[in-house]
């Protein structure tokens, strides 16, 4: 960052060493947790105690910048690549059930005709949000009418992730030439389409809010990487971000959705948020290259997520669902059918879920996890947690 009073010219520019980043790795495994944790209680309060999307966003930038020392249309082809194998094996289970549930694209009153065979493209390629039903079977089935919605939503980040590994070439080069108009834009992008001031209709609109909410945190994770932004002095780049996310609670306050303050449904607060807290994320990062003692004992969960974070992302709302039918098999076990028994279950029920999705979780990473192996031209692997290759490195 030059010609600006924030930088201190003298200072060297440290760059992340090579290898994994441990404090990274270990960073995405929480933004994981925090997004099942999310999906499956609704508190609206963990979009702001940790903004997992922007973090995500921002740790995904970091890996594109580093990335990006080779021809930027082969990286780009091998982003794509990587993606897409997963997305196709959810695609087909997911249209499958939808299908089979009796829903007819070209009938969907939302996407219907022509246009919506066309829209199925993007259970192929993630150009744009795929089409699901609104609503699907009925309230009394095995699952709840709107599971479609559940499932298929989340298939916006990988839509959003394709439109910034397309830009990153062109944001890399900006940052490099004008970092403070490069790392800011998104902000002001959002504060124009995020605020009603510029109304972008359909799905269109959506794509552009989400691509300018998160832009700052991808271009936040190009600038880590390339080292700028450890040239901000420390306490200039907390006290700005501190001044940042007080703005984002405080238009937060005014604008509150139907979930209260769940920031997901506050474009501009949200931008602000994730912006701020993740430069205060990355101006810590301590480059580990191996997670500290007090770690250690989460190094193999660490290593296992990040090695099959695309197939958690994907599955993990479906899984959720999946554990109510599972669940409620126990309401027919003999020893279930007193009152007691029963509200004790009604009552427990959502911690029950918790904890059988996570088992769930672990059985598709067995099944399906290794596609994330051939997509990346890898021999496939049922548990890349890690074990064997520390193994191999403590050996003699």
């Amino acid at each position: 960052m030059t010609g600006t009073e924030a930088v201190a010219p003298s200072s060297a520019v440290r760059k992340p060493p090579a290898g994994r980043d441990r404090y990274l790795d270990l960073l995405r495994s929480i933004a994981l947790v925090r997004v099942v944790v999310y999906h499956l209680f609704g508190w609206a309060w963990l979009t702001v105690l940790f903004p997992s999307m922007g973090v995500m966003f921002a740790l995904a930038g970091s890996l594109m910048a580093r990335s990006l020392n080779r021809p930027a249309a082969k990286v780009i082809r091998d982003r794509v690549r990587r993606l897409l194998p997963p997305l196709w094996a959810f695609s087909a289970v997911a249209l499958a059930l939808m299908f089979m549930g009796g829903w007819n694209p070209v009938k969907d009153p939302d996407n219907g005709g022509t246009w919506g065979l066309v829209k199925l493209l993007d259970y192929v390629i993630p150009v744009g949000a795929p089409p699901y039903p609104w609503h699907l079977g009925s309230e009394s089935g095995l699952l709840e009418d709107s599971w479609a919605v559940q499932a298929v939503g989340p298939l916006w980040y990988l839509r959003a992730y394709l439109w910034f590994v397309a830009a990153s070439p062109l944001l890399l080069w900006a940052l490099r030439r004008a970092p403070w108009p490069t790392l800011l834009a998104p902000l002001g992008l959002t504060a124009l389409v995020g605020t009603g001031l510029v109304t972008i209709p359909g799905e269109t609109g959506n794509a552009v809010t989400d691509f300018a909410v998160y832009g700052g945190c991808w271009v936040l994770g190009l600038a880590h990487h390339e080292g700028l932004l450890h040239r901000v002095p420390r306490y200039l780049a907390v006290s700005a971000s501190a001044l940042l996310m007080s703005f984002a609670l405080w238009w937060a306050s005014g604008h509150l959705g139907p979930d209260g303050w769940d920031l997901n449904d506050i474009p501009l607060a949200q931008a602000t948020w994730s912006f701020g807290f993740v430069v205060i994320l990355l101006q810590y990062s301590p480059s580990w290259q191996e997670l500290p003692a007090r770690l250690h004992r989460w190094d193999k969960l660490v290593t296992l997520s990040n090695n099959r974070a695309v197939t958690i992302y994907l599955w993990h709302n479906m899984l959720i669902m999946a554990t109510v039918p599972i669940i409620d098999r126990a309401y027919d076990l003999p020893f279930m059918q007193g009152d007691r028994a029963v509200a004790a279950l009604d009552a427990t029920y959502m911690l029950w879920m918790f904890l059988l999705v996570w088992p769930l979780i672990a059985l598709t990473i067995l099944a399906l996890g290794w596609i994330e192996d051939l997509a990346a031209r890898r021999s496939p692997r049922l548990w890349p947690n890690g074990a064997q290759r520390a193994g191999t490195r403590r050996r003699p």
